[in-house]
């Protein structure tokens, strides 16, 4: 009862009206973004950070309308899935084996519909698991003390292979990265660390400056490099013929896919991309010699698209309850809290419980706008995707750079957001992820704090920082989490690479 008294307050947060249409822009501008091939939630809900800024918003309103471009861009990536065989992201790359064929039979609207209401179910069935778990877990979170902090953080950098990792060792070094630059500044003890004498180092690199240049500006490099030759004319889509008989056919698909796809999301380290495999792979089993998937089969297309939306809510539950990002957007997300003076984590949900519940009510208010968006507005996103980026260019540009000088009116600012965006331009050219440089910047400072004060306590004593039951827990869960999406990620690479080509050959 008292949970469901905290999601009417969260409702009476989403609902006010100005909330209301920051929920419905974020809903629109994520889908597009998600259907921009390359971009992924991660990009956009780095790039739309700045507007929050310039905006003024509060910060359940920028919270609010940036969880609906990340949910919005994960019904966005199946779009260009299935109307050029070219996946948004790489969540997406499963909903090309069967939604591809479908336009091919001139069932692309069918193909849209389908995934636009299977990414409804996966999505409102992880925000009901949402609602249900987090509290439990923020309750748990609160028996933790600096110790098991420590072991958490410990935890989260040993799960960055299942979020980002192709190549451990670029996995391992970008984290290093990530941890250095957090350690510019004045520390705790007073003492200066590479400041170099720049007065604006002294309190550290702002995660925004970091965030905007790394992902958006090295972005906008990648497009002024590989797409400034202009958009493909507009696709047609076919008039909608999609009966109540065949979408009861894919609500049992969607359903699996949704509850295999939020489990995913919760289990650090896994993410959106397992879940869309697991959500394919399960109907395959279940359908057995039924169906027809990689030809066109709608079950095909409905359990992938509700695992990846399903896996996207899920892994807001370990960044609300315990501040560690579950996927790369929400470590984005992360850092958004945390430059407006909230702290992600269980005391959350007591002391900021207006923000916590008004996200969590916007994200069922925003499945709903999304659902309404995403069937009768396909014809305009198809559209839209053929604007060349000649004129989106300047747009984001613009965005990025009033956003980031209003949150500090400097122009060194500035500087160093171009410097890391270039600098992200030449990791991203060496495959060398971001999200592990961003977390790395984001939970440095608090892990540290952590070791120090568990040290502290103990006179130095480093066994101190495993000298619980629950802290040996975690060291364990980490060391597992290390080792097995180094043995698992790549056999799931290679299974959904197998299962692309295969679709491709039967095309």
């Amino acid at each position: 009862m008292e949970t469901l008294g905290y999601l009417i307050d969260g409702f009476g947060v989403a609902l006010q009206p100005h909330n209301l249409m920051f929920a419905l822009m974020g809903a629109f501008l994520g889908t597009l973004i998600g259907a921009l091939p390359g971009l992924g939630p991660a990009n956009g809900v780095a790039i739309l950070i700045p507007l929050a800024f310039t905006l003024g918003l509060r910060p359940e309103t920028a919270l609010i309308m940036l969880t609906a471009v990340y949910a919005g861009a994960m019904y966005g990536g199946r779009i260009s899935s299935i109307l050029l065989n070219i996946p948004g992201d790489e969540p997406a790359m499963m909903t090309c084996l069967d939604g591809y064929p479908m336009a091919q039979k001139g069932k692309a609207a069918e193909a849209l519909a389908i995934s636009a209401i299977a990414s409804f179910m996966g999505s409102l069935i992880a925000t009901v698991g949402l609602i249900l778990l987090a509290p439990l877990l923020a309750k748990f979170a609160l028996t933790f003390g600096a110790a098991e902090y420590f072991a958490l953080f410990v935890l989260a950098f040993a799960t960055l292979g299942g979020i980002t990792g192709k190549n451990p060792v670029k996995t391992i070094l970008a984290a290093a990265i990530g941890l250095m630059i957090a350690t510019v500044g004045i520390d705790s003890t007073g003492t200066q660390r590479f400041t170099f004498g720049i007065l604006e180092l002294y309190e550290g690199i702002d995660f925004i400056i970091a965030i905007v240049g790394l992902f958006a500006i090295s972005e906008l490099l990648f497009f002024i490099e590989d797409r400034a030759g202009g958009g493909k004319g507009p696709m047609v889509v076919n008039k909608l013929k999609l009966s109540w008989k065949e979408v009861r056919e894919i609500m049992p698909s969607s359903i699996r896919g949704g509850i295999l796809g939020f489990i995913a999301g919760v289990l650090p380290g896994a993410g959106a991309s397992l879940g869309s495999f697991i959500g394919y792979t399960l109907e395959k089993k279940v359908v057995g010699k039924k169906g027809y998937f990689g030809e066109g089969d709608p079950r095909g297309v409905a359990g992938p698209e509700a695992g990846n939306n399903g896996a996207s809510s899920g892994a807001l539950v370990p960044m609300l309850t315990l501040g560690v990002p579950g996927s790369g957007t929400t470590a984005v997300l992360l850092a958004l809290l945390i430059s407006m003076n909230i702290t992600p984590g269980p005391l959350m949900f007591t002391q900021n419980a207006d923000i916590v519940w008004g996200v969590i009510a916007a994200l069922l208010i925003g499945n709903f706008l999304l659902l309404l968006l995403n069937i009768p507005l396909v014809g305009i996103f198809v559209k839209l995707l053929s604007v060349p980026p000649m004129y989106l260019l300047p747009i984001v540009t613009m965005v990025a750079f009033v956003g980031i000088y209003s949150i500090s009116n400097s122009a060194f600012d500035l500087y160093f957001m171009v410097a890391f965006g270039v600098f992200g331009y030449f990791l991203r050219k060496l495959e060398i992820p971001m999200v592990p440089i961003i977390l790395g910047l984001l939970l440095g400072p608090e892990m540290e704090k952590n070791l120090r004060h568990t040290l502290d306590i103990a006179d130095g004593d480093w066994t101190a920082l495993w000298d619980s039951g629950l802290a040996i827990g975690l060291w364990v869960v980490a060391i597992v989490g290390l080792v097995l999406p180094y043995i698992v990620g790549p056999i799931l690479r290679r299974r959904m690479q197998a299962a692309a080509g295969h679709g491709n050959q039967t095309d």
